[in-house]
């Protein structure tokens, strides 16, 4: 009884079977069969080599949502370096709550030679094309992405010449931290006091023709300082024509958050528009002679995830092309054949031509004689 439903249960199997299995000696090859499945199989091997590529690569995908963090200070990274001596020069923050932020709360004076070293000019040329890279291709952010944390700090290195020159520069670095609303980071002539309406600058013991308010922008950027990330304002050299000259940063700033393989932190985008003029009241240019950063808050955060192809959709993937590619040349050999049958039945068929055969009563007959075994004596 075992046996017999065994029997049944195997019957009913072979007859589920979608592949049925034929014998070989039922099998014609040919060799334009075998040069199709050459062709199928390198084809195969090719695509299955450039999706497994797209299987290990990875993407970045961006989210928009709105920033409702309103209460969060606000931290800014900054490494200029001013072509003025430290004592004739102040940064601060005045932002529009009319709240002022002093450079003595997080800010370096270093008195520096505003000359680079060959070594250091070198670093900034190539900082300097990366950004025009940059703003040619914007894919190429992504990859910054990815590679952060990766990549040594975009400032420059110290000095290895052991130089006489008296320092002429200085390089105010450090950070700040401010609140999340519109404000303006300054650079002037003489130290920020404060002022019930306000601020003030000490400038009336510094003379006009020291004015110079060439600068290098080594590094500028807002929220967590994260090492290998490039902002749109590093490797920056201005020279001033002038000595009252006015360099203005228009920046947008937009919340940021960085989730990838490799790192997960928050920072902050910007774009940034330039303008430059030369102060002269007489000509109605008003204003005062500095470097002025007036940024803003976008209302919007946006997310940047790192993203990659599941395993079973590289599966999938896979077994598409596989079965498509048999699939498709299997079709294409078959109407090649038809189509070649067809051809070479055509010249079979115009290779017999009809011969003519005399009748007794003088006509003539296009049919082919019969062959009969006496003629063939």
């Amino acid at each position: 009884m075992r046996r017999l439903n065994r029997k049944k249960t195997l019957n009913l199997m072979k007859e589920l079977d979608a592949f049925p299995k034929v014998p070989e000696s039922y099998v014609e090859t040919s060799a334009s069969g075998g040069t199709v499945s050459l062709i199928a199989f390198t084809t195969i091997a090719f695509l299955t080599i450039m999706e497994f590529m797209v299987y290990r690569d990875t993407w970045m995908k961006y989210e928009y949502e709105v920033d409702k963090d309103f209460t969060s200070k606000l931290r800014i990274n900054i490494d200029i370096t001013v072509a003025m001596r430290c004592q004739y020069v102040g940064a601060d923050v005045l932002d529009l709550a009319e709240t002022m932020v002093a450079s003595a709360d997080g800010l370096i004076y270093e008195p520096v030679i505003f000359e680079l070293t060959p070594q250091q000019k070198e670093l900034q040329r190539m900082l300097q094309l990366i950004q025009s890279r940059l703003q040619e291709e914007h894919s190429l952010q992504d990859v910054i992405f990815k590679s952060a944390f990766k990549s040594a700090s975009t400032a420059l290195p110290p000095r290895e010449d052991s130089s006489l020159q008296s320092p002429d520069a200085c390089r105010i670095h450090g950070h700040l931290y401010v609140n999340k609303v519109a404000g303006n980071f300054h650079i002037t002539v003489g130290k920020a006091i404060p002022h019930p309406r306000g601020h003030a600058h000490l400038a009336a013991l510094v003379s006009h023709e020291s004015y110079n308010f060439s600068h290098r922008i080594d590094h500028l950027s807002f929220g967590e300082l994260i090492p290998g990330i490039i902002n749109p304002l590093d490797g920056t050299e201005k020279i001033a024509s002038d000595h009252n000259q006015m360099f203005q940063y228009f920046i947008t700033v937009v919340p940021t958050k960085l989730h990838t393989y490799k790192i997960s932190a928050e920072t902050h985008q910007f774009s940034v528009t330039e303008r430059e003029r030369v102060i002269n009241h007489a000509a109605g240019s008003h204003g005062v002679s500095g470097i002025f950063m007036k940024y803003d808050i976008s209302s919007l955060m946006v997310t940047v995830t790192e993203e990659h192809m599941p395993f079973w959709q590289f599966l999938v993937r896979l077994c598409g092309i596989i079965g498509g590619i048999f699939s498709t040349t299997g079709i294409l050999h078959g109407i090649g054949r038809f189509v070649a049958e067809i051809i070479f039945c055509r010249f079979r068929l115009g290779s017999y031509r009809s011969t003519s055969v005399p009748l007794p009563d003088g006509h003539t007959s296009n049919h082919l004689p019969l062959i009969t075994e006496n003629s063939t004596h």
